[in-house]
């Protein structure tokens, strides 16, 4: 059996007795942390995913932390002297995969859970019947509502006088390079 986590931004295959270096994960030395995972294969081959994992969990056990190999950072700008080196080595945590644990649902729940849904649409038809019978009123009808005035209309109609003259457009005009 095998699981799929994700941990840091990355997915991860792991299965029982695994060690693997994930994002740094700060926390005791042999704390145990549990992972959801998002795909499971079981032992048949069989794969399960979504609503098919319902508890399954992934227990892991934190080793200690290491750093990872180092990145060598050169940057270059041609004809100006300008060459700058940097390096940096990311902190990561060592984790050992001690058990993947796929829980199961009992099929007296799903058939119990299959009754639920048939019934339920029934009901809802009729809540929804109700609601609408026994509305408040925050919608009226389109018959009595009446035309919002738009933003920039005046109640009266009368035309907006312009506040622009026509002096202050020529003064707006560049005069730069001319005589």
């Amino acid at each position: 059996m095998y699981a799929v986590i994700k941990t840091g931004g990355k997915q991860h295959r792991v299965q029982p007795g695994d060690v693997i270096e994930v994002e740094l994960m700060h926390g005791q030395h042999g704390n145990s942390i549990t992972f959801t995972p998002l795909l499971v294969v079981d032992d048949e081959g069989k794969t399960h995913f979504g609503k098919d994992l319902g508890k399954a969990q992934v227990k892991a056990k934190l080793l200690g932390e290491d750093k990872g190999e180092k990145v060598k950072i050169f940057k270059y700008r041609a004809k100006t002297g300008y060459a700058k080196r940097m390096g940096h080595r990311q902190m990561h945590s060592l984790v050992e995969i001690e058990d993947v644990v796929f829980g199961k649902r009992s099929g007296t729940k799903k058939a119990e859970d299959a009754d639920d849904v048939e019934a339920a649409p029934v009901a809802q038809d009729q809540s929804v019947g109700d609601a609408a019978s026994s509305s408040t009123g925050a919608e009226a009808p389109a018959e009595e509502r009446k035309p919002r005035p738009k933003p920039g209309a005046e109640g009266d109609g009368a035309a907006r006088k312009s506040t622009r003259s026509s002096a202050g457009a020529k003064s707006r005009r560049s005069t730069k390079g001319r005589a």
